[in-house]
């Protein structure tokens, strides 16, 4: 039986990682993962024969090769040995957690502390139990600094996660009502969060927090903070300037103001933009440069971004959403002095048994805007849209809609859960 300690110094040698076994890069390790409907260690021979220097398999069947390492538990193996090359290196990590704004925030402060040091984030939003440690064995000895985002839907996980993380900083964006089926509340979805917090004050940690959130005031005892806000008594504070199309802010510290544009659509960004400064300024990176950094950094993967069409203007927000990013969506979008405006909203996946009454709730907030055009998407929508919005049961349904009948000169928001896809009718927009 092959343990870490055995699997490591192999690792250092050949320290490219895979899971996938349709991508093996010569000399890399491929761990043979286990899923509700696949079984890596089936394909361990042939990851072996794709170029991999080794394949790591928890069955003992599959070991038919030299080359691979039985182990007791592939999954823990690879989170083991992330941890173990973490602790080697020894670099400081901010942990990155929170319901709304995770990635976003995890790209502003990897964008603005790449300015001076070398810095390691996570790739896209891989956050989970696996995403994490592939993460952190990305890592390297030029690398001087790390940026580590954290997903869970189950309590426990980010307590799971921080172990293996170990990080020096953490940052909880906000909290909101996600992933209920999971966490059962918001009281919930606050505890399974502060499980960062929890780890971070028995290892002498610091936070990064927004100085007027009360959930998270309210489970910050006995940490050092960094605080971002409104007020002048944070660390940094700053307000919004301007919101349309792109987030205009300004901040100041010690009385000294700056101004910056942002490619980020929606005011409630200010508190992750301010995040990335206060990590910035923690971090002795002169305003300047953080400016510079946050202003050049663009949204990726529909997550805040504006888009202008030959037909009309879009907000495309359609990665993730729940009760608080949607109503803040809106509150936003109604704010905004464009005309005429229209939206395109979708299911809000994973909140349990009170599903029907957030999307009640959805629609009744829809009814205090006097938007142009509202339409909706989805199974949960379609069983509380009143007879006054148009419903579709999917989006193809909604695709073929906007294709009969086509928008011109809108600002239109799109903003709905990642399994609805409403970025398939951008085209058609």
């Amino acid at each position: 039986m092959t343990g870490v300690s055995d699997l490591y110094p192999l690792y250092l040698q050949h320290p490219a990682v895979t899971t996938d076994s349709r991508t093996c890069p010569a000399g890399s390790i491929f761990f043979a993962l286990k899923g509700d409907s696949f079984d890596g260690n089936r394909f361990a021979g042939k990851a072996l024969q794709a170029g991999c220097a080794y394949a790591v398999v928890d069955d003992p069947k599959a070991k038919t090769d030299d080359r691979m390492l039985l182990t007791d538990n592939v999954l823990s193996t690879l989170q083991q040995l992330a941890r173990l090359h973490r602790e080697t290196l020894a670099l400081p990590v901010i942990a990155v957690t929170g319901t709304n704004g995770k990635t976003t925030t995890k790209e502003l402060l990897a964008a603005v502390l790449s300015v001076k040091y070398s810095v390691l984030s996570t790739q896209g939003n891989l956050n989970n139990h696996i995403g994490v440690p592939l993460t952190l064995l990305r890592l390297t000895r030029e690398h001087e600094m790390g940026v580590v985002e954290m997903g869970a839907n189950h309590p426990g996980e980010i307590r799971e996660l921080a172990q293996i993380v170990r990080p020096d900083y953490g940052l909880i964006t906000n909290v909101g009502c996600a992933h209920l089926e999971g966490f059962g509340s918001l009281e919930g979805v606050v505890r399974a969060k502060g499980e960062l917090y929890d780890f971070l004050r028995e290892t002498n940690g610091r936070i990064f927090i927004h100085r007027e959130n009360p959930h998270l005031q309210a489970i910050a005892h006995g940490l050092e903070q960094i605080t971002y806000g409104a007020g002048c008594d944070a660390y940094v504070a700053g307000e919004v300037t301007d919101g349309h199309p792109f987030l205009r802010f300004r901040w100041m510290q010690q009385g000294v103001g700056h101004t910056v544009d942002t490619h980020l659509a929606g005011d409630y960004n200010l508190w992750n933009v301010l995040a990335a400064v206060a990590a910035g300024r923690y971090f002795g990176i002169p305003p300047e440069s953080i400016n510079a950094a946050i202003a050049a950094c663009k949204p990726a993967s529909h997550r805040s971004q504006w888009k202008k069409t030959a037909r009309n203007g879009l907000i495309i927000d359609a990665y993730n959403a729940n009760p608080s990013s949607m109503q803040a969506a809106l509150t936003n979008f109604a704010a905004l002095p464009a005309r005429p405006k229209a939206v395109i909203l979708g299911d809000m996946h994973e909140l349990g048994a009170d599903s029907p009454a957030f999307h009640e709730a959805v629609v009744a907030q829809l009814q205090t805007f006097d938007f142009e055009q509202t339409i909706l998407c989805g199974k949960q929508f379609a069983t509380v849209a009143s007879s006054r919005y148009p419903c579709f049961p999917d989006v193809e349904a909604l695709a073929g809609y906007l294709a009969r009948n086509p928008w011109q000169g809108y600002h239109v928001l799109i903003k709905g859960s990642r399994a609805v896809h409403l970025e398939r009718v951008i085209d058609r927009l």
